[in-house]
This record gives structure tokens, C-alpha cells and sequence, in this order.
């Protein structure tokens, strides 16, 4: 139990931020105000007792798939993304560890000057140890979302759930900007995700999810206190599990 006395549901967990989400409502770059809220939440959950991990995009500074659009090398625009990942990650060390949270940053691209190797053991221990284990890089790989990455670090890790943190308050069966009639779908089996391209995550990741039973919530990162809610078990957003 936690010292607020409330229980999560979930030991280990890992939350997947897109790069888009440190950047706020500018769209790009960092925003640092935005960047702190987000740590907060993060704090809110470790002082739960929660070991977390997180994994996060780089779409706020570079769109590998928009570079490949205008005739550059995939590969080379997927390394270049695995790059603005590392950015992002030593941003938000910075904000928890100004909180009082001790993190270590773990990429899969070896920058020893600024972040240990991805290695899983290491990891692991890291999170037993109470701290926040923030993964970069991706998988290390090009043709590789961050989705895949946070199902794979997920299945490593053993983590019993990954927190997909959106803008919006779920998965809708249509666009609710453009549709004010569009209805959130509450419960979602993989196959619907994989079949149905509904935007929860590439059909990678929610392969690997479904072939180690990694369960998803897909709720609304905006709306204080919704990370807390997520470990605890409450119902919110989009839940996505079974076949």
C-alpha cells in the first residue's frame, strides 16, 4: 500500500508519451511548463509506489515519416527520430529530478556522456530500486514506431500494463474534432485495434501486446490526475485487452 493509503492495481507500468505531448499546445519543440506538469504526474504515481517507465516519442522535433515524404533515406529519418527521442527523455529527467525523483535515462542508441545502454537487467533493478526508468532511442532501430518500443520494453520488463497518454479522452469510432457525434468506445479487444486502424497504436505493437497479453488504457494525459487514476485501476478512457 502507498503511504496515501490507496492501493494501485498495478506494480509495474509503462507509460507511453508521444513526443507531441511535451510540446503542448505550440505543437513543437518543448515546452518546459508542459514538460513539468507531466513530471508531476509521474511523481504522483511513484509516490504510489508504482515502479514506472516511460517511453517517449520525438514528433515534436523531428517527423521522420514526413522527411521520408519529401524523398530522404527512411532509415536515415527513423535514426534522426530515435535522436529527438533522447532530447525529449533528458527533458523530462531534468523535471522529475527537480521534483525530488531519481531517474536514469536508458537509451538504445549508446550516448554514454548523457545516458546509460539500454540493458534489461539494469533496468529492472532500477525500477525495484524506486526509480524511474526513462527509455530512448526506440528499439534502436529504423522502421520502428515508439509504440513498438513501449510494447517491447513492456513485454522486457514485465510490466503489467502500458498507459498510452493522448490528448483526447479515449478512442473514438470516428474523429471527434471533426464529428461531434463520434462515440468513445470503452472496452476494445487487439484484433479490433489491428483490424479496425483505430489509432491506438501500430499494428506492431498492438501485435506484441496481444502475443504477451499486455494489457492498454488509452485515456487523456491533459486532465490532471487521469495517471493516477490509470494505476488505480479506475475506469477511464479506452481499455484495450483480450482477443
Amino acid at each position: 500500500m502507498s503511504k496515501t493509503g490507496e492501493t494501485p492495481r498495478f506494480k509495474r507500468v509503462v507509460l507511453k508519451l508521444s513526443g507531441e505531448a511535451l510540446a503542448g499546445s505550440r505543437g513543437f519543440g518543448i515546452d518546459l511548463e508542459v514538460v513539468r506538469l507531466i513530471a508531476e504526474e509521474i511523481r504522483d504515481i511513484h509516490g504510489l509506489g508504482v515502479e514506472t517507465a516511460v517511453v517517449v516519442g520525438g514528433g515534436n522535433i523531428w517527423r521522420g515519416v514526413h522527411a521520408q515524404d519529401a524523398g530522404m533515406d527512411r532509415a536515415t529519418a527513423d535514426y534522426m527520430g530515435m535522436l529527438a527521442t533522447i532530447i525529449n527523455a533528458m527533458s523530462l529527467q531534468d523535471a522529475l529530478e527537480k521534483l525530488g525523483v531519481d531517474t536514469r535515462v536508458q537509451t538504445a542508441i549508446e550516448m554514454r556522456q548523457i545516458a546509460e545502454p539500454y540493458i534489461r537487467r539494469r533496468a529492472i533493478r532500477h525500477l525495484e530500486k524506486g526509480r524511474v526508468v526513462i527509455f530512448a532511442g526506440g528499439t534502436g532501430n529504423p522502421y520502428f514506431s515508439t509504440d513498438t518500443a513501449a510494447a517491447l520494453r513492456a513485454a522486457e520488463i514485465e510490466a503489467e500494463i502500458i498507459l498510452m497518454a493522448k490528448r483526447v479522452d479515449g478512442v473514438y469510432d470516428s474523429d471527434p474534432v471533426s464529428n461531434p457525434s463520434a462515440r468513445r468506445l470503452t472496452h476494445l479487444t487487439y484484433r479490433d485495434v489491428i483490424n479496425q486502424g483505430l489509432g491506438v497504436m501500430d499494428s506492431t505493437a498492438a501485435s506484441l501486446c496481444m502475443d504477451n497479453g499486455i494489457p492498454i488504457v488509452v485515456f487523456n494525459l491533459t486532465r490532471k490526475g487521469n495517471v493516477r487514476k490509470a494505476v488505480l485501476g479506475e475506469e477511464i478512457g479506452t481499455q484495450v485487452g483480450g482477443e
